[in-house]
């Protein structure tokens, strides 16, 4: 879960908070953008095109916070690893992922703990872009230009950059105004806040499929293995 930056100062107006960053996390938040401008311009190079979702793109950030890069469509993962290779940028753990037997099955390929970069192995439908948008989503040149965007993050607040920090207010109940802040469409919300209500009342259920690889397999040559022998994957697959 994204963590607020250390050294925040909050002033309660009936349900919205204005949140003021202190100068650590100023430079808590730049130091996390340029680590991800570097690993995105590097990418870039061998023409793999990323986006950057969650705290990094509203700037509610802490040290922990995770550097999620998105490469929005399917690639070839040997183009991938031999970039981070040429680039000198080691892989630290290759997992394939599915929250549920619906959702879309992605590739997870870190750099450290912090670092993922994720690509889909199956076909993307404009539902799972808004999934990456619900968050709070920036190109590379958004960051470049050091641009800000709303985002809603776990504790199903939305956030709201401002020139100080940010501000955030709940979204129950709001569903249909944030959907408009964010870009996305209305029903994800509500998706997301059965969601995230639903595991906070039972907790964390986990996902359907989530396989670590060793260092030497190859991601698409396993995603076979597992299409042919799970046959939700591979209905999903199909579609």
């Amino acid at each position: 879960m994204k963590r607020r930056g250390s050294g925040v100062k909050t002033t309660e107006i009936a349900d919205i908070s204005e949140i003021s960053y202190s100068m650590k996390h100023w430079k808590i938040l730049k130091e996390k953008r340029d680590l991800a401008i570097d690993i995105m311009e590097k990418l870039a190079t061998n023409n793999i095109q990323t986006l950057i979702y969650g705290s990094i793109c509203r700037g509610d950030v802490s040290e922990k916070s995770d550097i999620d890069l998105f490469i929005p469509f399917q690639i070839s993962s040997f183009k991938l690893e031999l970039t981070l290779e040429q680039k000198n940028l080691n892989i630290f753990e290759k997992r394939i992922v599915q929250a549920t037997p619906k959702h879309l099955v992605k590739a997870h390929v870190y750099l450290s703990e912090l670092i993922c970069i994720t690509f889909p192995l199956t076909s993307m439908r404009e539902r799972e872009f808004d999934f990456i948008r619900f968050g709070g989503t920036l190109t590379l040149d958004d960051l470049l230009e050091n641009r800000r965007v709303p985002g809603v993050d776990k504790r199903l607040m939305l956030i709201e950059p401002t020139e100080i920090g940010h501000k955030e207010s709940p979204i129950i109940g709001l569903e249909a105004i944030v959907a408009k802040k964010v870009g996305v469409n209305v029903e994800l919300i509500k998706e997301r806040v059965r969601v995230l209500t639903t595991r906070d009342k039972v907790g964390r259920t986990g996902v359907y499929l989530n396989h670590p690889l060793a260092p030497d397999e190859n991601i698409e040559e396993i995603f076979k293995q597992i299409v042919d022998s799970d046959p939700i994957v591979r209905r999903r697959a199909k579609i």
